[in-house]
């Protein structure tokens, strides 16, 4: 972690969902996929984290499992605008200055990964870090529901593969031989940043790819891009809450087990 940061980790979460409606309190072994990700959340370790709840639902169950839930409108038009709204009511002082967004909907998301995102803000002109992975199946690559960034990656001081974000598509991009990269939709904001990029209205290149990033690249903001190993499952249908629930029954009956 950026040693000069203080970060916070915020996840937006809400039950209108339109493939898979209520899904942050859809039951993965024993527990709501929003608890899944809260804990993953905890244990990277970066800062206090919160949930950013558009209904009480969901805030009574962050808090019965032991966590943090701040209310906010239901009518916000993202989740980066209830990731700002959050943190305006948690922090009104600013003493984080530094946030990370991750979506409510990763419960497989790797800690490390959290990590790599915020590390990315210890270059002081990167104003929102994000994180890829190389696509390996090739479907994928022409996959539109698969978010291609467009960046040039290198070993950086610390050890972390990153460059500079140029692009993201939908589409095949870029042309040629060599890797394409599947973007993962964790951000880290610079504080300021975060402020900003909600202000601004939506771009044209960010309604036409539907990636709300765009927006942020369209207004000359950067941003960088650390390669990590592994895609988290992003759960948006019953199959991916299916294999969700494949993927942590095994772990949660070992922590059973252990107790």
């Amino acid at each position: 972690m950026p040693s000069s940061l203080s970060p916070v980790v915020v996840i937006p979460a809400r039950l209108a969902s339109t493939r898979l409606p209520r899904k942050p309190l859809a039951d993965i072994a024993g527990r709501p996929m929003i608890v899944h990700v809260m804990e993953r959340a905890v244990a990277a370790e970066v800062g206090p984290v919160l949930v950013a709840c558009a209904e009480e639902e969901i805030a009574a169950a962050v808090r019965a499992a032991g966590g943090t839930a701040v209310l906010t409108d239901p009518d916000l038009p993202s989740g980066s605008d209830r990731v700002e709204a959050a943190l305006h009511e948690f922090d009104p002082s600013g003493r984080f200055d530094a946030v990370v967004n991750v979506q409510g909907d990763l419960p497989t998301i790797d800690p490390r990964s959290i990590k790599a995102a915020l590390s990315l803000l210890s270059d002081g002109e990167v104003e929102i870090g994000t994180i890829a992975a190389v696509i390996r199946d090739e479907a994928e690559k022409s996959d539109p529901n698969v978010v291609k960034a467009v960046f040039a990656p290198h070993r950086a001081a610390d050890g972390v593969m990153r460059g500079r974000a140029l692009y993201f598509s939908r589409s095949t991009v870029p042309a040629g031989e060599g890797a394409l990269y599947h973007h993962i939709g964790l951000y880290t904001y610079r504080r300021e940043a975060l402020s900003r990029f909600v202000s601004l209205p939506p771009g044209l290149l960010e309604q036409r790819e539907r990636l709300e990033q765009l927006r942020a690249l369209e207004n000359g903001m950067r941003i960088d891009v650390a390669l990590v190993d592994t895609v988290p499952l992003g759960v948006d249908t019953p199959a991916d809450l299916a294999r969700a629930r494949e993927i942590l029954a095994p772990a949660a009956g070992a922590h059973r087990r252990a107790q």
